[in-house]
């Protein structure tokens, strides 16, 4: 099937449902309880630095688990599956001195997505499956010091983002991405940068994808780390005329509402959850089981806030086919043109 044919399925089942997007990656990946040498494989067995924890490296070391993990939430329903390569940039993995393996971790990760949404699209044809390639925050802000005591500081700067990205963007298209998602943003510089990188490959190829935008609300301030709140976040980045924008991660679902909640009064795009499992415990894991989750978005859900949903960290399989179950038959949020947004751009203006 062509990217064109795939991009007009995607915004037909959109504008006739709620999607659904897979949940958390990580959580998969830890119940295989790995150690150094299977994150190595073989390819790795004599790199010179540790290498566990670095998930994305396992769509090259481990690429089944990758695979299965992909098609365990296929199977649960997810209509939109997201590419095992949240900290797939040079930025990132510089971490443990794999800089080098950055596009080629991006190509073989979309490739593996790709695979299991064919396989499962060739099952169900009137229910096609999505791949969603992830540009992740990178482990660094370009808005805020990483010295307390030299406020002006930076770690990296825009340019260095965007070269980052740029790489990135190329290899999850090239690997067979549907779409671009930006997500877990908790700096709009950062953000920016990525847009402005998969802006440019746009133009390279010649050819674009749809774009998703999801935001992280860091606490009960309701605000982003870089210090915006849900509203203005979105107008920092509604330019980019993106397929959706979204909050996902930090907060669980009782928590993030309002805030998923802001972001549907004024978007004219469609609109994106994904958060965690509750908070995490003493333990560092999430309680929140599927049913109960699955009660907060079935609430959401009636309330007319989503287009698009899923779960972050803490979410399994389970938790996307409760969410499935409760949101079928539910209409999907109404995008209606937002006057503020039609000012900003030019297309109408103010009335005093």
């Amino acid at each position: 099937m062509s990217q064109s044919n795939r991009e007009q399925l995607l915004q037909d089942a959109a504008a006739q449902r709620i999607l659904i997007l897979d949940g958390a990656m990580g959580t998969m990946i830890q119940k295989h309880k790995l150690e150094e040498q299977d994150y190595r494989g073989e390819r790795f067995a004599d790199w010179p630095s540790d290498v566990k924890g670095n998930n994305d490296l396992l769509s090259l070391s481990q690429p089944q688990i990758i695979y299965d993990i992909h098609s365990a939430y296929l199977a649960a329903g997810a209509d939109i599956i997201e590419t095992n390569t949240f900290n797939s940039t040079t930025i990132s993995m510089s971490d443990y001195h794999m800089e080098s393996l950055a596009k080629e971790i991006n190509i073989e990760s979309a490739k593996l997505a790709r695979k299991a949404a064919d396989a499962f699209t060739a099952q169900t044809p009137d229910k096609p499956r999505f791949v969603a390639g992830v540009l992740g925050p990178t482990s660094r802000t370009a808005s805020i010091s990483p010295d307390v005591n030299d406020p002006g500081k930076r770690n990296v700067s825009f340019d260095e983002l965007v070269e980052a990205y740029i790489e990135a963007t190329h290899g999850l298209i090239e690997g067979g991405s549907d779409l671009i998602m930006i997500e877990t943003i908790f700096d709009t510089l950062n953000a920016k940068a990525a847009a402005f990188a998969v802006e440019t490959v746009f133009e390279q190829l010649g050819r674009r994808l749809p774009i998703m935008i999801s935001g992280t609300i860091t606490d009960a301030s309701g605000r982003t780390l870089s210090g915006q709140t849900a509203e203005a976040f979105y107008y920092s980045m509604c330019h980019v005329n993106p397929f959706s924008m979204g909050l996902n991660c930090a907060l669980g679902p009782d928590l993030l509402r309002q805030y998923v909640a802001e972001i549907s009064k004024i978007s004219d795009c469609f609109v994106s959850a994904h958060p965690n499992a509750g908070l995490p415990n003493e333990f560092g894991e999430y309680d929140l089981e599927s049913d109960e989750m699955a009660a907060h978005i079935e609430e959401w859900a009636e309330s007319g806030l989503l287009n698009i949903v899923g779960g972050c960290c803490g979410s399994t399989p389970e938790h996307i086919a409760a969410m499935v179950a409760v949101v079928k038959g539910k209409a999907p949020r109404k995008i209606v043109k937002h006057p503020v947004k039609m000012r900003l751009s030019g297309l109408e203006p103010f009335v005093h």
